[in-house]
């Protein structure tokens, strides 16, 4: 396998690329799990979302299945709910909250995450291991 320089944790940005044109559509979003946010402030698992919600998850199996679920409990209240998500059409979560009731839109090639690399320095221009996908839960009570 391609060693990527990537270490396995949760904390990567969104790039402009993804994000902008998903403004331009939506207006402003609300992002209940921002990049290295201090969780003893607020759990994005606990509070409500905003109108339009933007969400980038932590990647992390448990957490990534977690604010799925959520987003598509915050779109049953009317919510608008974009999650930027690695493609895994075959997981049980994929079949049960995601297929048939959202918007399903794959990004061609793969996206370019901004974070700290395995050496501790920043980086902006890193592929993911995987396909990215956005889903758009879009608000129907």
């Amino acid at each position: 396998m391609k060693n990527r320089n990537l270490e396995h944790k949760d904390d990567w940005g969104t790039p402009a690329y993804i994000i902008e044109p998903l403004r331009e559509e939506f207006g402003e979003m609300f992002d209940p799990c921002p990049l290295n946010h201090n969780l003893d402030l607020w759990d994005g698992l606990l509070i409500d979302w905003k109108e339009t919600n933007f969400i980038n998850p932590p990647y992390s199996r448990n957490l990534k299945e977690a604010f799925i679920r959520k987003a598509y409990e915050e779109s049953l209240k009317g919510k608008v709910c974009i999650l930027l998500l690695p493609v895994s059409t075959s997981t049980r979560v994929f079949h049960e909250v995601i297929y048939n009731k959202a918007e399903i839109r794959f990004i061609r090639g793969r996206v370019k995450f901004s974070g700290i690399n395995t050496y501790g320095q920043p980086v902006n221009n890193k592929c993911g291991m995987f396909d990215s996908m956005l889903v758009i839960f879009r608000g129907h009570r």
